[in-house]
């Protein structure tokens, strides 16, 4: 029985030239998840180094330059207030890679818990569970959002924290999918058989062989909860100016101007398709490559 973990596929190391290996099949099978995965990272990088690509600051206002059309000096052009579009862009991305990545980690460790738990325990606890997220997912997401985010107000804190919420209870049905069949394996009924304890057979046997569909879940959460906060900051109940967000520049000063300056609304509604297309087609290439029944079919 001390060869249990040559029997499990835990204790495989990813090593630089796995990685490169997986890389360079992500080219050569998906040439379009690839290119998402190149915008994806790009996005990361104007969202981490804002404060350094960015020719203006997000609130830097200049009223001589109001409405300017992109040029040279203003890429993307300045609003009714002379600020660069461009500046507020960047400084939007930084603010969707913090809510996105936070809300996206959050809720993929409540789908994590909630998914592995109620999989493995089983019986009438997983029934039960279960029934309480059958109810939960037959409200509208949209709806439970702009009712809590109205009860506690808008803000970043209490944005993360409704969207891996919400996220988190509705992909843990994904996990306990998963769950319920990697438990079925021999090397699972083998550390049960020599009294493993829960704790360690979900720990090092269970959640190892899960990651796959875990990391998928969590490239399509970013994605989500880009777009929902864009749709709240769209309403009113996102991030509180003066901040730029993207949802928020699409709601202000580009609804009103829009006609005189189409580049208000074009520039933040551009990033924001970009980004979140990009991020779903990242998610269903890393889906092909990580999923053995995908493989097969091609």
């Amino acid at each position: 029985m001390n060869s249990l973990t040559e029997v499990s596929p835990m204790k495989r190391r990813a090593s630089p030239g796995a990685l490169r290996q997986f890389v360079a099949r992500l080219i050569r099978e998906q040439p379009v998840g690839a290119a998402a995965g190149i915008v994806f990272v790009l996005f990361l990088f104007c969202g981490v180094f804002a404060h350094l690509l960015a020719p203006y600051g997000f609130n830097e206002i200049s009223p001589i330059e109001r409405l300017k059309p992109p040029s040279l000096r203003h890429l993307f052009g300045t609003d009714n207030l002379g600020r660069d579009v461009l500046s507020r862009c960047l400084y939007g991305a930084r603010l969707s890679v913090i809510i996105g990545l936070s809300a996206a980690a959050l809720a993929t460790v409540i789908s994590v818990t909630i998914g592995t738990i109620t999989a493995y325990i089983g019986g009438r606890f997983d029934m039960i569970a279960q029934r309480f997220v059958d109810a939960y997912m037959s409200f509208p997401e949209l709806v439970i959002l702009i009712a809590v985010v109205s009860v506690l107000g808008p803000g970043m804190i209490q944005i993360i924290g409704i969207l891996s919420l919400v996220l988190g209870i509705a992909g843990s049905r994904i996990i306990r999918s998963a769950v319920l069949s990697a438990r079925e394996n021999l090397y699972v009924h083998a550390a049960q058989s020599i009294g493993a304890s829960t704790g360690r057979i979900l720990w090092r046997h269970i959640l190892p062989n899960i990651m796959p569909p875990i990391i998928v879940l969590f490239t399509t959460r970013v994605g989500a909860v880009i777009l929902a906060e864009s749709g709240l900051s769209f309403l009113g109940l996102g991030v509180p100016p003066p901040a730029p967000t993207w949802g928020g520049m699409l709601s202000g000063s580009a609804r009103t101007y829009m006609f005189q300056g189409p580049w208000l609304a074009l520039a933040p509604g551009l990033c924001l398709t970009v980004v979140v297309y990009a991020t779903n087609v990242f998610g269903d290439a890393l889906r092909d490559l990580l999923d053995p029944r995908m493989r097969n079919s091609r």
